[in-house]
């Protein structure tokens, strides 16, 4: 089909989009400076800034001294604009972030399930309360939020209904968006949890500044988000970067997805106790959580255990493997491992990970690939989520989301399975 011409409108929005993302990217700044680092016009620069201020999207901050002339009146983004949510969904629970227009923190709500594989509106439920909880704690209202960021385990499709299929969480065909925006009436965007943390990576920690980046992200799950010349590389129905299930062992260990020998089947964090659990001989102790049960590893290979050793030597085996496969196909300047799994075990498998990447990997792309792990913490896929909202701001020109009455009403919902 061939493409629309661009209309005055398109024109218009592109114009605001790109001053309105120079200045929350890189400002304050003048209205000359923003002019001189894009293909906007001064003329439209001044016309746009002009139309931000009004709307309060942006703030006259301050002035710098010019060359000879009047001072230049530095411009930014007001965080008071607004308020953005974002959720990190997993197998346990929820993670719910509240954050300004700036991405600057707020507040911080959790709630635990205590058994995995929740039913679809158990986690709605917990997320929905956790935002209400989380603008209360803060003495804020659901009208001051632009929209509610969500990052979820598993296939997104990348469609109006952000379709979720989560094996990890026994959903298949779930419209998670569509029901927490009937649940809050906020609106939603969501998406795969490994690549809400990609963009919190890129923009604010260890990707930043890579224009072909990996993020690895390891926990109960594994999974991968792609940036490919900056941009996140989604395929054909968005479902890219599922390297957790990408084959390590060939007819291998079983996997929650059905298949076997999936990566994940060797290094999700469930996967690394069983089979120190079966290199024991001993089952994990009742009461103890998987977070718990890794510290125990680590402290009991640190104390010299044969059995604890061996199955981080493996594990580091397997990621190296799996990490030279991502290196050899994708040739990546970077890649980044993440995931609660991930930095645990990171600051003690690292220097081995990447020895067994390096044999496995070919010599040239190798030679100029960082290898490093997350800045941000493993609390970031929250962040990550919230950068959703932020990148469809910042896209509009900084008009806030809204709730499509046809999505909202969408017979769909009814048919949840879980």
């Amino acid at each position: 089909m061939p493409k629309r011409p661009a209309t005055i409108r398109d024109l218009r929005r592109a114009s605001r989009a790109t001053v309105l993302r120079e200045l929350w990217f890189d400002g304050p700044l003048s209205r000359q400076d923003v002019s001189a680092r894009t293909t906007v016009s001064a003329a439209t620069v001044s016309n746009v800034v002009s139309e931000l201020l009004a709307e309060g999207v942006v703030a006259e901050v301050g002035q710098v001294a010019s060359d000879g002339g009047r001072p230049a009146v530095l411009v930014g983004v007001r965080p008071g604009f607004g308020s953005v949510v974002g959720i990190d969904v997993s197998e346990s629970g929820v993670v719910v972030e509240l954050f300004d227009v700036a991405l600057d923190w707020s507040a911080t709500i959790e709630r635990s399930l205590g058994h995995r594989a929740p039913d679809p509106h158990e986690i709605l439920a917990l997320a929905a309360a956790a935002t209400a909880d989380v603008l209360a704690k803060a003495g804020k209202t659901a009208e001051d939020v632009l929209g509610v960021g969500v990052g979820v385990p598993g296939l997104v499709e990348d469609d109006a209904e952000s379709i979720v299929h989560a094996p990890s969480l026994g959903w298949q065909g779930v419209p998670f968006a569509t029901l927490l925006e009937q649940a809050t009436g906020i609106p939603v965007a969501l998406d795969n949890g490994a690549k809400a943390l990609a963009r919190a990576e890129a923009w604010f920690g260890a990707g930043n500044g890579a224009q072909n980046l990996i993020v690895c992200l390891i926990g109960s799950g594994v999974g991968a988000a792609i940036l490919a010349e900056g941009r996140l590389f989604r395929g054909a129905t968005g479902s890219a970067g599922e390297w957790g299930h990408t084959t390590a062992v060939i007819d291998g260990r079983p996997c929650r997805c059905g298949a076997r020998g999936c990566l994940q089947a060797y290094v999700g964090s469930e996967a690394i106790l069983e089979r120190w659990a079966e290199a024991t001989g001993e089952a994990a102790a009742d009461g103890v959580s998987e977070e718990q049960a890794i510290e125990a590893l680590l402290a009991a290979a640190e104390a010299g255990e044969g059995p604890a050793r061996d199955v981080l030597d493996e594990t580091a085996l397997y990621l190296g493997v799996a990490l030279a496969d991502i290196i050899n196909l994708l040739n990546p300047d970077r890649v980044v491992l993440g995931g609660w799994v991930g930095l645990r075990l990171g600051p003690e498998l690292l220097p081995r990970i990447s020895a067994h990447a390096e044999k496995a990997s070919l010599a040239a792309p190798f030679s100029r690939v960082e290898l490093d792990l997350c800045h941000l913490g493993p609390d970031a896929v929250a962040r990550g989520a919230a950068t959703l909202v932020i990148e469809r701001f910042l896209s509009s020109g900084g008009t806030p989301m809204t709730i499509d009455p046809a999505v909202r009403a969408a017979g769909r919902v009814t048919g949840v399975t879980g």
